[in-house]
């Protein structure tokens, strides 16, 4: 390991593919999506395979968590980003054509692992003409390893909580969306 890359084998990639699939599919049984909503994630792998945030980049991990999700959302007819590290300031790697058909601003960059980190750098390789954007308004999000994905996400926010705690020996957290209450007592919501 040089740098904060890891080149190790982790033991046990099955074990947390089951637990990034068990987490989906809880939050997606709680979120009432729709098809062609997003699921943002962000991912830290070092804090999945036990260390501390950017100190154990693994492109093994990385790859295991995005490729898991990313199969998932497709089988849902949900639109995967995956939020890049703050080195590049958790600007998003999605498809370009949800890019262009929401409005996103591409910008110009290319997640590495450590700039970007492992599991935006995995998604880079495994979305069909991935590009970068600055901001999205997601409307799920599952947030492996404390990685701050809330900006992420639409205006109102409501955690989901899942049976499943963890990934590996990284924390999670889910959420989803609501549209906003406005307009006081005399107004009827649905």
């Amino acid at each position: 390991m040089a740098n904060g890359i890891s080149d190790e084998i982790y033991g046990d990639i099955e074990r947390i593919k089951k637990e990034a699939l068990s987490v989906f599919e809880e939050l997606i049984e709680q979120a009432d999506y729709e098809e062609d909503d997003i699921l943002v994630v962000g991912c830290s792998s070092s804090e999945v395979a036990g260390k501390k945030l950017g100190t154990y980049s693994s492109e093994e991990i990385g790859y295991a968590i995005a490729e898991t999700f990313f199969d998932a959302c497709k089988k849902h007819g949900i639109n995967f980003a995956a939020q890049c590290c703050e080195h590049l300031n958790r600007a998003l790697i999605i498809e370009k054509s949800v890019a262009k058909k929401r409005g996103y601003e591409i910008v110009s960059v290319v997640p590495k692992l450590k700039a970007g980190g492992a599991f935006a750098t995995a998604a880079y390789s495994l979305l069909p003409n991935a590009v970068a954007v600055e901001h999205i308004n997601a409307e799920m999000g599952i947030d492996i390893g404390d990685v701050m994905i809330g900006m992420h996400l639409k205006s109102v926010a409501v955690p989901v909580r899942v049976g499943t705690k963890s990934i590996g020996e990284a924390h999670v957290v889910c959420a989803k969306t609501r549209p906003k209450l406005i307009g006081g007592e005399r107004a009827k919501y649905c």
